[in-house]
């Protein structure tokens, strides 16, 4: 290698001092040539040139000057001759008279001209012609000066010692430097050769691509297959790549040692291989190379796959074994897939187009590349067995199965998020006189933490309903519970907030076809009309929940029976490949569409609007609003005295004979007459009775106070307090719920 470099650096400083001669002459022979000019021209126009050229003896009047002047500009010569080139001058007196070698045509027509003469007699002469001009600018005689090259290259001779020193100067130098560096390099590469650094070299790219190629999703299935592509061709011919079935689900790994795998990735420089496919069952015999991998956690090396034979295991494997060596595959090194000390799986590396076995060298390889794809395949698995608990979890808290009521025809469509659970969630919840509420929610965040608040948020809505508010008076509550839990959280724990989170809430009664809605920063609803008309009504927007400080407004609309209501989250619009009004649009022309039922137009809404990259969730709920028959309500206004009990008592009891409700029709009036009692007693302004007939019959009475009666379980000896404990013993359910003007007293009884 020295001798190598001693060489290029002989030949750099040769080819340097040729170039540099080259270079020197050119410059001597431009120099001469211009130091000719200079001497012509200063010649021809000096004083008395011209009128000598006229006398009678030029040569004596021109001869000693042109000599003077020669001598001084150190030229070889320097001529004086007349238009026709006879010269008049001449440094040899036997040149005078005689014809001048040379170009004079330029010159003769007012232009100086500078050669290198080439001809025999005048072999190596720069020389340069210029006119000699009268007072008018005629012509009237030339001056030629020249320098013979002879001297040129003398000047060029007398510099090659220098040049010579120098160059062996350099050459000591850079010999000396090249040993220098060499030794470093040597000292610096532990004495590691060309082909060894550029081994070193492509392991260094491959571990780096390594890096940047492997992990890149938390898809178990996917890391294995893109350790299995980096790998090759750059390291090894074929890879396959078998994870224990376990961390393929997302579970914890067994620590058991189990040598039941599953073939996760199979990928080489062709597509034909002899290997078994992904998804089938890989057995690993406790002698081979691979269970020893699995075992010690430490990778195998298998040179010579011909002559080895642990490998192939028990006879089972005989022929897979066959299979690979008639391949041409003849080296392969086993690593195994260690994360937090727990065996993931194990990666085999294969060469077959290669001529040269996988070595000693070869093993450090691949453990990094087998310990970086085991930390990405373990976040995978993680992040699997999150996302599957996440889901569960949200199936788990979503409703199974919608409540059987009368009042709309719903359906509800979910899509959660590919990449990751969000808090997205939605209920219908049946209310008390044949009324229905509707909510749609979403939770900032996702994962458990976003699944656990949505089932915080839903059963707390449930609790709220339950208690019959308005649903601007639900909002308020649910803001104010939201912003307790998320202070108590952050104090206590640190952990995530859920303020921002935001929910929708609509009732309908099916009785008056009157809808009120209130929401959180969630989404306006769609409202579609019979006729097919779509709009967005205007529901005011209230900040999301726990935000705190604004007040929640309530809208009220009135529904033509067959309306639909379409309630959704904010995913039905996240699309990367249209904006927010696109969608809008899209949602309006889906929902136009005749009919159809609310689950068929559920279906066309998701299947319209749901993006290609799916990056949130999706929940969506359509609402066909029915109107309960005039037929099936009756209602009575009540003067406040307690002599009209028994008059509504038989009104009413005519009605539910009307009814065919015979078999209730003297426990409705019993529980009619305490209610009646009980507002004509207590209650204060108009008194109001209505009954509802439809899955259960409700009775409702209502008036202007807003005191609600509580249910006591009175003494023996006590004479009154009975009223309210006799509805709850003879209703299936009752209850209390506030109005703007006062409250309402409802029971229901399951009809028989």
């Amino acid at each position: 290698m020295f001798a190598l470099h001693f060489v290029v650096v002989l030949l750099l400083i040769a080819a340097v001092t040729v170039q540099w001669v080259l270079i020197a002459r050119d410059g001597a022979l431009e120099e001469a040539g211009e130091r000719s000019l200079a001497a012509a021209q200063g010649f021809a126009n000096a004083p008395g040139v011209a009128p000598a050229l006229r006398s009678a003896d030029p040569t004596a009047v021109l001869q000693p000057q042109a000599e003077a002047v020669r001598r001084r500009a150190d030229v070889d010569f320097l001529v004086v001759m007349n238009r026709d080139g006879i010269r008049y001058t001449s440094p040899t007196s036997s040149a005078i008279g005689q014809k001048f070698i040379g170009t004079i045509g330029p010159a003769l027509a007012g232009r100086p001209v500078t050669e290198r003469l080439t001809i025999e007699c005048c072999r190596n002469v720069v020389q340069a012609v210029v006119p000699i001009m009268d007072s008018g600018n005629k012509v009237v005689g030339l001056v030629s000066a020249g320098v013979r090259t002879v001297g040129v290259s003398g000047y060029v001779s007398r510099r090659l010692p220098f040049l010579f020193t120098a160059a062996a100067v350099a050459l000591a130098i850079g010999i000396g430097g090249t040993a220098l560096i060499s030794r470093r390099l040597r000292r610096q590469t532990h004495g590691q050769g060309p082909a060894q650094l550029a081994r070193m070299y492509g392991d260094l790219k491959l571990l780096y691509n390594a890096s940047t190629s492997i992990g890149t999703t938390l898809e178990v299935k996917q890391t294995a297959q893109e350790l299995a592509r980096v790998a090759v061709p750059a390291y090894a011919d074929f890879v396959t790549v078998d994870l224990a079935e376990r961390v393929v689900h997302g579970d914890e790994p067994a620590v058991d040692g189990s040598t039941e795998l599953l073939r996760t990735a199979v990928h080489g420089t062709r597509s034909d291989h002899p290997f078994r496919s992904e998804g089938q069952r890989v057995t690993v015999a406790p002698s081979t190379p691979q269970a020893q991998a699995l075992s010690t956690g430490q990778a195998g090396l298998l040179p010579d796959l011909q002559t080895a034979q642990a490998w192939k295991g028990d006879g089972r494997h005989a022929e897979q074994a066959r299979k690979i060596l008639d391949h041409g595959i003849h080296s392969a090194i086993v690593a195994p897939l260690t994360a937090r000390g727990v065996a993931l799986g194990i990666v085999t590396f294969w060469r077959s187009r290669r001529a040269e076995p996988f070595a000693e060298d070869d093993l450090a390889v691949a453990g990094e590349l087998a310990a970086r794809a085991a930390v990405s395949l373990d976040n995978a698995r993680r992040y699997t067995r999150e996302h599957s608990m996440a889901v569960t979890l949200q199936r788990s808290l979503l409703p199974r199965a919608l409540p059987e009521q009368n009042a709309v025809d719903v359906a509800s469509g979910y899509l959660p998020a590919p990449s990751g659970v969000r808090g997205d969630w939605f209920d219908v919840i049946a209310l008390p006189g044949f009324r229905v509420a509707l909510v749609v929610g979403d939770v900032v965040g996702h994962g458990l933490h976003a699944t656990a608040t949505m089932g915080r948020l839903r059963t707390t809505v449930h609790n709220f309903s339950a208690l019959d508010l308005p649903p601007d008076e639900l909002l308020a509550s649910l803001d104010e519970l939201v912003s307790r839990i998320d202070q108590a959280e952050t104090d206590t724990t640190g952990g995530s907030a859920i303020t921002g989170a935001t929910c929708l809430y609509a009732i309908y009664d099916s009785a008056s076809g009157r809808c009120t809605l209130a929401r959180a920063g969630h989404p306006v609803p769609a409202l579609v009309s019979p006729d097919g008309e779509v709009t967005f009504p205007e529901v005011p927007a209230g900040p999301p929940l726990g935000v705190g400080g604004l007040p929640f407004e309530t809208t009220e609309l009135q529904l033509p029976e067959g309306s639909t209501l379409a309630l959704y989250t904010d995913g039905l619009f996240k699309d990367r490949g249209r904006d927010i009004a696109a969608g809008a649009a899209l949602l309006r022309d889906t929902l136009a569409a005749p009919g159809r039922t609310s689950q068929e137009t559920c279906q066309e809404v998701l299947q319209a609007l749901r993006p290609a990259i799916q990056g949130d969730d999706i929940a969506l709920l359509v609402a066909r609003t029915r109107l309960l028959e005039p037929g099936r309500i009756a209602d009575w206004d009540i003067p406040k005295d307690p002599s009209a009990v028994a008059a509504v008592r038989e009104a009413a009891a005519e009605k539910l004979a009307d009814w065919g409700l015979d078999d209730i029709s003297f426990t409705t009036e019993l529980i009619l007459s305490e209610l009646i009692t009980n507002a004509v007693r207590y209650a204060a302004g108009p008194i109001h009775l209505r009954m509802l007939l439809d899955r259960s019959l409700v009775c409702e009475v209502s008036d202007a106070s807003s005191t609600a009666p509580h249910l006591r379980y009175a003494a023996t000896t006590d004479e009154g307090g009975r009223g309210i404990f006799l509805v709850a013993q003879l209703a299936d359910r009752w209850g209390t719920r506030y109005t703007a003007t006062g409250k309402v007293i409802w029971s229901e009884q399951m009809l028989p």
